[in-house]
């Protein structure tokens, strides 16, 4: 088989690297377009464009795939199929016909549940016990396409975005493999019209934490935007990341501070309360509270907006 590969960020490098390493042949790699980054804003390869040139792959990095001509990379590579992870462009129907055998995408959640952008951050903010990667032939719909390979995993107490990542990541690469190498036996699943969720995309307006919410709704949300974009509490002035939080007994106004201590802020919630044991000043690091209280003063009394 020849397999063309669409992805970009390093959740796509990992299933590109477990390619690679299984012997599949790569002629083409669709990859987003060089990102500015950094303090000196330098334009940046993708994670996976990077993978590619390390092996010497073609890559390919159109800015939309509207336009017919930006598809003639793609025919000339002739792959039998097309793998896609974490692309992040839309692959219209022209493009999905290029592939003999059709496109296949490594989707991080158990279909149907947690189709889109961020399935990953919403099912920990969701506060799911469950999650894991489905291998799914794509088609015009949203991840509505039928399935040939899934496997679950369980999710952590304490998991974060980036830890069940790294875990999803490493089984998509596995399953792809395996979906690709078992190819002609599976049998497409066609999804269930039950249980379909959206992950919607993660926005910045998202960041501020309203205390007004459950303490175990805030503390889960802390761990699903863990690293991106992190939390946001706001005392005074001064806007505080808040990166990681247990829930606590403790009353009193949403947002109030009830105690200080070296182990963390006690601060109260809608309903119960958040010892804050992780946190971030601006133009600093992310420190346990001891370390942050050194150089940062809190008392009780005071009250986050």
């Amino acid at each position: 088989m020849k397999i063309a590969f669409a992805g970009t960020p390093e959740f796509a490098a990992v299933a590109l690297r477990a390619l690679l390493a299984a012997g599949f042949e790569v002629p083409l790699v669709l990859s987003q377009p060089d990102r500015p980054a950094g303090r000196g804003q330098k334009l940046v390869a993708s994670p996976v464009k990077q993978v590619a040139l390390a092996h010497g792959l073609t890559v390919h990095q159109p800015a939309k795939l509207r336009d017919p001509a930006t598809h003639a990379a793609l025919i000339e590579a002739a792959p039998d199929l097309l793998v896609v992870a974490a692309y992040g462009l839309i692959l219209p129907q022209a493009v999905l016909d290029i592939p003999q055998q059709g496109c296949l995408n490594i989707h991080g959640s158990l279909l149907p549940r947690w189709r889109g952008a961020a399935p990953i951050q919403r099912c920990i903010e969701a506060g799911d016990t469950e999650t894991g990667v489905t291998i799914m032939q794509m088609e015009a719909g949203l991840d509505t396409g039928p399935m040939l390979l899934a496997e679950a995993i369980k999710v952590g107490a304490d998991e974060t975005a980036a830890s069940l990542h790294d875990q999803l990541a490493l089984l998509g690469g596995r399953l792809i493999v395996a979906a690709l190498r078992q190819f002609e036996q599976l049998t497409p699943l066609t999804q269930p019209a039950a249980g379909v969720t959206y992950a919607s995309k993660i926005d910045k307006a998202e960041a501020a934490i309203d205390w007004r919410q459950p303490a175990s709704e805030i503390e889960r949300r802390m761990r699903a935007f863990d690293p991106f974009p992190g939390c946001t509490a706001q005392l005074g002035e001064t806007t505080i990341k808040v990166w990681r939080a247990t829930p606590v007994a403790g009353t009193g106004q949403p947002g109030a501070v009830l105690a200080v201590a070296p182990e963390g802020i006690t601060v109260a919630c809608g309903n119960g309360a958040l010892n804050l044991v992780e946190l971030q000043k601006p133009g600093g690091r992310r420190l346990a509270s001891a370390d942050f209280l050194h150089g940062f003063a809190v008392s009780a009394g005071q009250h986050f907006s």
